[in-house]
């Protein structure tokens, strides 16, 4: 679902070609150039696309059927040909010919040869890349790292070099983070954007766990996360292939040109702390971009200021705050949860899968792409957040489960289980906070048996812990078949050193 409003963001938006925004949804082109000939065929214009969420934009282009085109002639299988032709006497007319016997309608032999030189022409050709200015900037880490000492420990941690190079003037950023994590790898990009001062169209990283969640040669799938950066700044990510160096040549060199540098005349100074060592990186990377390329006037900063500087997008407004990303399934008491905290959805998405997009200070929660409610962030866990517009009307009339229906169920097990059932519920702020307890407690029944749950609901009815834990500790301790505290004997015990109730009167 994502995928099809991201084809159209990246075409409408920012003015991809059908094979970059292909690359950064991880489809393929004739896929975009489908759906982009749907939108043209419904008579939507640009500006109805921005408006429209993904859902209504597949209703409208759907009534589009795809066109289904069909070659006029087989086309050979080149590169089984190139491997046959390596074999002893096999000549390209010999396979012509047994081409033309299987599809006689097939090409003929001018044609035939035309077509395969042309392909042989592709076999390991080294293109020269031009880049546009304010068009990519291409990201990566260094090799090597650089330790830095704890001052409190004495510890020694290895450091991470993230490297930006912009395509067009080389003007480079270069920082030092302590790992490589999702964390470290986002606010590397967003240290770069504004050491640039602007945001290119494409951004191109490698194939990084932290960047790019699936790593293919075809169809890489990003991050959720990353690609809501991307979302933010209005840029593509569109990661080099697998083991292509050459697709993000100008971050390959711009590491090697970090490491000589910067890292090598960093190599016999010791750091201890993060800030110091950025610092020292900032002071040599001035120097990096300030000194004169060798076959081309200018440095590297003359260049960007000449030519890539105009041409980056500007920076929006506000930075862009990390947020992670996580799947989750409705409850029957209409909430999902989060590292322990229950947030309240619309009750009629009960059993619904919906995606969690939070941060350290919200949480969002998303149906199909479109944000159906938002919250503060609370850290605490086993409580709940709800929102009144969330619950069900007062008779539930839409709700399968109710707290009668609950109470009934508990009723089926005795009298204890139900007056645990309605202490739950009468406990929380809303009843349905406490179906989860009751169902998990109404489960122990089915491992443990009807009769001891009974029995543990009413040791826990007489020591005022009517909760799910304290029955679970009860049932796994066997403490149910034990005399409850409270049960004494009927009679006072008789003992020379008692001198009893009389003795007071």
């Amino acid at each position: 679902m994502r995928k099809v409003g991201e084809i159209f963001r990246l075409s409408v938006e920012c003015g991809k070609t059908n094979r970059e925004i292909a690359r950064s949804c991880g489809v393929s082109h004739t896929v975009v150039n489908d759906y982009l000939r749907r939108a043209r065929e419904a008579g939507l214009s640009d500006s109805e696309i921005q408006k429209m969420s993904e859902v209504e934009l597949i209703e409208r282009i759907k009534a589009s059927p795809p066109q289904t085109g069909k070659m006029s002639r087989p086309h050979p299988d080149w590169r089984k040909v190139y491997e046959e032709l390596k074999k002893k006497s096999v000549t390209l007319q010999l396979l012509w010919e047994e081409y033309k016997e299987n599809h006689p309608e097939g090409y003929q032999p001018s044609q035939f040869h035309e077509l395969f030189r042309r392909w042989k022409k592709k076999l390991d050709v080294s293109l020269r890349q031009t880049h546009k200015a304010g068009e990519k900037m291409f990201v990566d880490y260094a090799g090597q790292t650089i330790p830095v000492i704890e001052r409190e420990t004495g510890k020694i941690r290895q450091a991470e070099i993230f490297v930006a190079v912009l395509g067009a003037s080389n003007y480079t950023f270069s920082e030092a983070t302590w790992d490589q994590s999702l964390a470290s790898w986002i606010g590397s990009h967003i240290h770069a954007f504004e050491y640039f001062e602007g945001v290119p169209e494409i951004v191109v990283p490698d194939n990084l766990r932290s960047g790019v969640s699936k790593s293919c040669r075809y169809e890489p799938d990003l991050n959720p996360a990353y690609h809501d950066m991307a979302v933010h700044y209005a840029t593509a990510v569109i990661p080099a292939r697998v083991a292509k160096p050459r697709d993000k040549a100008k971050v390959e060199v711009g590491v090697q040109v970090v490491e000589r540098w910067i890292l090598a005349a960093l190599r016999n100074r010791t750091f201890f702390s993060l800030a110091e060592l950025n610092q020292a990186i900032g002071k040599l990377l001035e120097k990096l971009n300030n000194r004169p390329f060798k076959k081309l006037e200018g440095s590297r900063r003359s260049w960007f200021e000449k030519i890539e500087r105009a041409a980056l997008k500007a920076l929006p407004v506000t930075r862009y705050v990390l947020a992670e990303w996580k799947r989750a399934r409705v409850n029957i008491d209409y909430h999902v949860e989060l590292e322990g905290h229950y947030y309240s959805v619309p009750y009629s998405l009960v059993h619904e899968e919906v995606e969690l997009r939070y941060t350290a200070t919200t949480v969002e929660i998303l149906l199909r792409s479109k944000r159906i409610a938002s919250h503060l962030r609370d850290l605490r866990k086993g409580r709940h957040s709800t929102q009144s517009e969330h619950m069900p009307k007062s008779h539930q009339q839409y709700l399968d489960w109710t707290p009668l229906r609950i109470l009934d169920w508990a009723g089926t097990i005795g009298e204890a289980t139900q007056r645990v059932a309605e202490t739950i519920m009468a406990s929380r702020e809303h009843p349905e906070q406490g179906y989860r307890s009751c169902l998990g407690i109404l489960r122990l029944g089915k491992l443990y048996g009807r009769e001891r749950l009974e029995a543990a609901c009413k040791r826990a009815l007489g020591l005022g812990a009517s909760r799910y834990k304290s029955i679970r500790s009860i049932l796994e301790n066997g403490l149910d078949r034990e005399v409850l505290p409270d049960a004494r004997p009927a009679q006072g015990i008789v003992h020379t050193n008692i001198r009893g109730a009389g003795y007071y009167g």
